[in-house]
């Protein structure tokens, strides 16, 4: 079992759960996905981070230097912005448009996990599933998605996902809905506390 008491008390997933957390902007749906990956990378589990929104010299910062760590750096390249470094613990992606690059990295980094640390538990965040819709359509996010979400099943990984609830139509987040175990959704509360609603997840 998955720990992800980030989430909320004594909550737990069986292993090759995939989770979405949705929510408005600026109610800290990133940072509670990232806390469920530091809190993994904590207990010595393997971490897999697919950025579409921070490069990789903004997250590495979040977990220490001896923590089993792999960045998929999505932004650093297409912006040129800040250096793709040679680092171990970071692959490149050209963008966000590049899913079959993001795929070929986020195995490249499961593999070697699994096989070369063997590591049995490992997290993995996509954070975000709302840039992946800026670049791609609904079609072509879901197909990428579907892949997505399997390997990590077939891997009894933990897969974290995050969305902007808000930037997509209903159709659109129903359609996507489907591909998840289960739906963490972060919204803002009268006295500035986030409100954490958990579907599909045991307690």
């Amino acid at each position: 079992m998955y720990d992800l008491a980030t989430v909320g008390p004594d909550v737990e997933v069986e292993p090759g759960t995939n989770v979405l957390v949705s929510g408005p902007p600026l109610t800290g749906k990133h940072e509670l996905a990232l806390d469920v990956l530091k809190a993994g990378a904590a207990r010595g589990e393997g971490t897999i981070v697919v950025s579409t929104k921070d490069g990789a010299e903004t997250l590495l910062p979040h977990f220490p230097d001896e923590a089993n760590v792999g960045i998929v750096d999505c932004v650093t390249e297409q912006r040129g912005v800040g250096t793709a470094e040679d680092d171990p613990r970071v692959s490149y992606a050209d963008s966000p448009v590049d899913m079959t690059g993001i795929g070929v990295e986020l195995s490249a980094f499961l593999q070697e996990f699994y096989e070369d640390r063997e590591l049995a538990r490992n997290r993995v965040l996509l954070s975000s599933v709302s840039t992946l819709l800026t670049y791609g359509d609904l079609q072509t996010v879901f197909r990428f998605l579907h892949v997505f979400t399997g390997r990590l099943q077939s891997a009894d990984a933990l897969g974290v996902y995050v969305i902007d609830a808000t930037a997509h139509d209903e159709q659109t987040m129903n359609t996507l809905k489907q591909l998840f175990d289960g739906l963490v959704e972060v919204e803002a509360a009268e006295d500035g506390e986030p409100t954490v609603r958990t579907t599909g997840l045991a307690r």
